[in-house]
């Protein structure tokens, strides 16, 4: 019974061969005929029994040892392995063995602390077994699993809460089942308030894993971690605060739910890049079966990129959460915590981190505790340890819910302790980012002479001073500029801006972003203006080309115009391009002139002008004619239509008028319905909605630009320039202490600019000429060395030797002047 291979005797009861069968081969066996091993089960069964009374009985022999050091360790070895063997084929023999997980858990649940660690793992791992092949519930054995625990085994402690974690993640993964959970939940929240504090611990970390891993992301467990904020331990309490502090930077971080999981074998790869290249060749490149590669790869690039869009979506939409949002009563919770703030003697860390949740609470819920500020007071020190954490505590904490009167000796005391000519730039800048923030959340805080004295701080010449005054000026600019002086008012958006008094509400009376539609809309009919003017030019400069129809077809003439004014401004611009001559610009005015006086005397007056301008016309013609002075074929043609278009151009302007006065009356009506037709009766269609999301984008895309200083330059740029945040933002996120520090740029030294230089240049290359940059050219010749070595035909080389002979000859005949022979030769 010591030894793990089996006897030969109860194999040859059974009909087989005498011969020994190790524990796994007759594992594999069993799975492969279940019913043909039923005897060897029973046997293995017995024996995992009789190991059970043996390892009991020799533990209370040796009673003395608690650790199991007197048991024998074959009896040891034959017990866990038997163990092991009947989980795994537990599935196969669901009759036999399904009460055998109670008697592992009974076994570990009585005997835990005494049992050897080798002993104890092997036993934890097959009980662990028979819970994944759901031979066990998890409900039944999580609470042994949290004792487990606590044993001060880590091997354990690591294999049992991993178990807890898993199992509770992979029961959650397609729909979350709420009754499973909410039995786990009563199971794992009274051990929170339980006294002992490794339990408490156990089960807050088991708690805080699963709501930081989303799988019990709901009321319950957060307001379950909070609540142990007000365990009597210490340690408990410390945890659960560092939990609810560091939250917010989890999320931030990189989530490391997928890196870690062991149940995730994919992991996410750097986002692909579709181009236009990939798609055409997807459809138009290749063989068919090539194509539905390329289609298949084209998916699958399109699908990993729409998961991680939605990833990075819904993370940047959890930035700003934190547990204290699923608060049932905050203010009895802020209170609670407040006073064992007052009473409790820890370390300052520890006061700090309460400190912090209280102003986090009050702020996010916007809650009143006004004995919480002349608490602050006696730590707003310059010379305070952590004081810029201090202050952003200080900031969380105010909302324009709290009475000016309760926060404003805490900002006099900041003022007077920070801003003062004596005091050091750092303290300073730190005091006027901590005013600027104050005010940003309670304007009403701030005089009149207490503001010009902090914003002639601009004139410093510490630039973190001078940029911490300027920013405190800027939000005045928008906030509540009259209490600026006029050269520090700037050209703000509201001259006439002012901040809320205590306790007033502004009450919505309309859809929110409205008024951006109905700019909209007035912008659309200031071109629509622009438009119909044009239209009406045209009309005008068409009577002198075409003659007018008559009244019995006025109605088309109105429908064509009136199709003219939703047009584009081409034609009216097309004609003005044309207009060259200035007697042609004095007609059209006067044209224009009486077709837009609505009194009879107008007729005459604009037959007098035309008469006059014919006249005019003529002279011109005439001095021209006598002066030879060039005109242009088109010109020439419109002034001899003009003059042959004079003689009934009475009845034609009567027409005219008419028809342009019933143009104008369309053109009134249209624009006066196009803002009725966004809410005549108050009610906005989808289409309305979906143009308020878009102009309400552009509108935030222009802020943004314009901060940047990316936006060209105008009125519209200055006024857009810096947006007040809502006050429902300003709770949400957290203060973040790092921004009030007044950030120093020190001076570099000579050898930190080289250095600075010699690191840009290391991705640079050596400094060479153009001819050694060729020289060391690689992949073939150029063209023009191909054309030197190139091979010429026979007859080129003919011609060319020819040639250069001729050239020879040439030059030997025009160069000598004396043919004969030379005397001294």
């Amino acid at each position: 019974m010591a030894s793990a291979p089996l006897l030969p005797e109860p194999l040859t009861a059974a009909g087989r061969s005498s011969e020994k069968i190790s524990l796994p081969t007759l594992q594999s066996k069993m799975k492969c005929d279940p019913e043909g091993y039923e005897f060897e089960l029973i046997l293995i069964y017995r024996q995992f029994h009789s190991s059970i009374d043996l390892f009991k009985m020799q533990g209370d022999a040796s009673f003395g040892s608690m650790s199991g050091v007197g048991a024998d360790s074959s009896v040891v070895k034959d017990l866990a392995d038997r163990a092991l063997f009947l989980a795994h084929v537990a599935p196969f023999y669901p009759k036999h063995l399904s009460q055998f997980w109670s008697e592992l858990a009974e076994f570990l649940g009585s005997n835990a602390r005494s049992l050897p660690s080798g002993l104890r793992c092997h036993v934890t791992q097959a009980l662990i077994l028979l819970i994944n092949r759901k031979m066990a519930d998890l409900r039944e054995t999580i609470a042994l699993f949290m004792n487990l625990q606590t044993l001060g085994d880590r091997t354990l402690k690591k294999l049992a809460f991993s178990h807890v974690i898993h199992s509770i993640r992979r029961m959650n993964k397609k729909h979350k089942n709420e009754s499973l959970n909410r039995g786990l939940q009563n199971i794992l929240f009274p051990l929170l308030q339980n006294e002992e504090e490794s339990k408490a611990k156990r089960s807050l970390v088991t708690l805080c894993e699963l709501h930081r891993r989303k799988v019990w992301f709901d009321e319950r467990t957060a307001n379950a971690i909070c609540t142990a904020c007000f365990h009597p331990s210490s340690r408990i309490m410390i945890a659960a605060l560092s939990f609810l502090l560091d939250y917010e930077k989890i999320v931030d971080a990189s989530d490391s739910d997928e890196s870690s999981s062991e149940d995730e074998s994919t992991k996410l790869t750097p986002q692909a890049v579709i181009s236009k290249e990939a798609i055409y060749k997807a459809h138009h490149k290749g063989t068919i079966a090539s194509k539905k590669k390329k289609k298949a790869k084209l998916q699958r690039a399109m699908r990993s990129m729409k998961r991680q869009q939605r990833m990075s979506s819904e993370r940047s939409s959890l930035n700003h959460y934190s547990p204290l949002n699923h608060l049932k009563d905050a203010q009895g919770f802020a209170e609670k915590l407040f006073s064992r703030l007052q009473n409790c003697n820890e370390r300052f860390e520890v006061k700090m981190m309460i400190l912090k949740v209280v102003a986090r609470t009050i702020g996010l819920h916007r809650l009143i505790l006004l004995n919480f500020y002349p608490f602050i007071m006696k730590y707003v020190q310059p010379h305070q340890r952590d004081v810029t954490t201090l202050l952003a505590a200080a900031v969380q904490a105010c909302h324009d819910m709290i009475p000016p009167d309760a926060v404003e000796p805490l900002f006099k005391q900041i003022v007077n302790h920070f801003v003062h000519d004596r005091s050091r730039p750092e303290s300073i800048a730190v005091g006027l980012n901590v005013v600027r923030e104050i005010c940003l959340r309670m304007p009403l805080l701030m005089t009149e002479d207490l503001l010009q004295d902090l914003v002639l701080y601009k004139k410093s010449h510490e630039k973190a001073v001078s940029v911490a005054a300027r920013a405190l000026m800027s939000l005045f600019r928008e906030v509540c500029p009259s209490m600026l002086v006029k050269k520090d008012r700037g050209r703000s958006s509201d001259p006439k801006a002012r901040p809320k008094a205590y306790g007033e509400v502004s009450v919505a009376e309309d859809v929110p972003d409205a008024d951006l539609l109905q700019e909209d809309v007035g912008d659309i009919s200031e071109n629509d203006d622009i438009d119909s003017d044009g239209s009406l030019d045209h009309g005008i400069d068409n009577m002198h080309d075409e003659p007018l129809s008559d009244g019995s077809d006025e109605n088309d003439d109105i429908e064509n115009e009136a199709n003219e004014l939703s047009s584009d401004d081409d034609a009216a611009g097309s004609l003005n391009e044309h207009e060259a001559d200035d007697s042609t610009s004095d007609e059209e005015d006067a044209v224009a002139s009486s077709t837009d006086d609505d009194d009879v005397n107008g007729d005459s007056e604009n037959d007098d002008e035309e008469n006059k301008s014919d006249s005019e016309e003529e002279d011109h013609e005439e001095a021209d004619a006598h002066s030879g002075s060039p005109r242009n074929g088109t010109e020439n043609k419109t002034y001899k239509s003009l003059k042959r278009k004079a003689s009934d151009f009475d009845s034609q302007l009567i027409d005219g008028d008419t028809s342009l006065r019933a143009l104008k009356k369309l053109a009134g009506s249209k624009l006066g319905e196009a803002p009725s037709e966004l809410g005549g009766d108050g009610i906005l269609s989808n289409e309305d909605f979906k143009r308020i999301k878009e102009l309400k984008a552009k509108k935030e895309a222009k802020v943004a630009l314009t901060k940047h200083g990316l936006l060209g330059k105008g009125s519209n740029a200055k006024s857009s320039g810096f947006k007040v945040p809502d006050s429902s933002q300003l709770s949400i996120k957290r203060v973040d202490p790092t921004k009030l520090e007044a950030h120093l740029k020190q001076k570099l030294s000579k050898e930190e600019r080289l250095e600075c230089v010699r690191a840009g240049r290391e991705e640079r290359g050596k400094y060479q000429s153009r001819a050694a940059v060729k020289q060391k050219k690689t992949g073939g010749l150029s063209n023009r060395q191909k054309e030197h070595k190139k091979a010429m035909p026979l007859a080129a080389k003919r011609a060319r030797v020819a040639r250069s002979r001729q050239e020879k000859k040439k030059k030997n005949k025009g160069g000598k002047q004396f043919r004969g022979k030379k005397a001294w030769k």
